[in-house]
C-alpha cells in the first residue's frame, strides 16, 4: 500500500507544471472532447507507468534493500533537478492524420515515455512487495492533474502559478530524494 500512496503524490507532483497536461489540454481545446482525451491519457500514461515497473521489476533481484532506496532517491533528486527546468509548449500534433483517439493516445504516450514519473515508478515498485501498486498510484496522481488541466483548458492551465508550481516540486523532490539518499547509506 505504501507504493501505492507514495506513486499516487509523486505521479501529482511530477506531471504539476508538466507539459503532458499541457498537450491535453491542448488536445481538449481543440476537439471539444475532454473526457475522450481524459480516457486516452489515463490509457497512455498506465501503458508508461507499467512498462517502468516491469524495469524495476527487472533490476530488484539485482539489488540489496540498501541499493533500492538508493535507486529511489537517484529517480527522485532527477524528478526534482528536472521538474526546475521550463516548458516549452509542446506540439499540437495538428499535422496527425491518424484520429483524435490515437493522436490523443499516441502523443500523450509519446510525450510520457521516458518521463520523471516512469522511472519514480520503476524505483517504487523495485522496493515493493505489491509494485503494481506504483503503476496504478502513478496514473491515478498522472490522471488527477491531467483531468484538471483539461477541465480547465490551456489558457487557464497557463494562468496557474506553474512557475511557482515547478520551483516548489523541485524543492519538495530533490529534498526528499537526498533524505533517501542519507539514510540509504545510514547517515541518517
Amino acid at each position: 500500500m505504501d507504493a501505492l500512496m507514495a506513486a499516487l503524490l509523486l505521479g501529482a507532483l511530477t506531471q504539476a507544471a508538466d507539459r503532458t497536461p499541457w498537450l491535453a489540454a491542448i488536445l481538449a481545446d481543440r476537439w471539444r472532447s475532454p473526457a475522450m482525451v481524459i480516457a486516452a491519457a489515463a490509457v497512455a500514461l498506465a501503458a508508461n507507468y507499467a512498462i517502468g515497473v516491469a524495469g524495476g521489476l527487472a533490476v530488484a533481484a539485482l539489488l540489496t534493500p540498501e541499493a533500492r532506496l538508493l535507486l529511489l532517491a537517484l529517480a527522485l533528486v532527477l524528478a526534482g533537478a528536472g521538474t526546475g527546468w521550463r516548458s516549452t509548449r509542446p506540439e499540437d500534433l495538428a499535422g496527425w492524420r491518424i484520429g483524435r483517439l490515437p493522436t490523443a493516445f499516441a502523443g500523450l504516450f509519446i510525450m510520457a515515455f521516458g518521463d520523471r514519473m516512469q522511472f519514480v515508478a520503476a524505483a517504487l515498485a523495485a522496493r515493493s512487495p505489491l509494485p503494481w501498486a506504483a503503476a496504478i498510484g502513478a496514473t491515478l496522481g498522472a490522471v488527477a492533474v491531467v483531468a484538471v488541466s483539461v477541465t480547465l483548458g490551456e489558457r487557464a492551465w497557463l494562468a496557474l502559478p506553474l512557475r511557482a508550481v515547478r520551483v516548489a516540486n523541485m524543492v519538495l523532490l530533490t529534498v526528499a530524494g537526498v533524505v533517501l539518499a542519507l539514510r540509504a547509506v545510514s547517515l541518517i
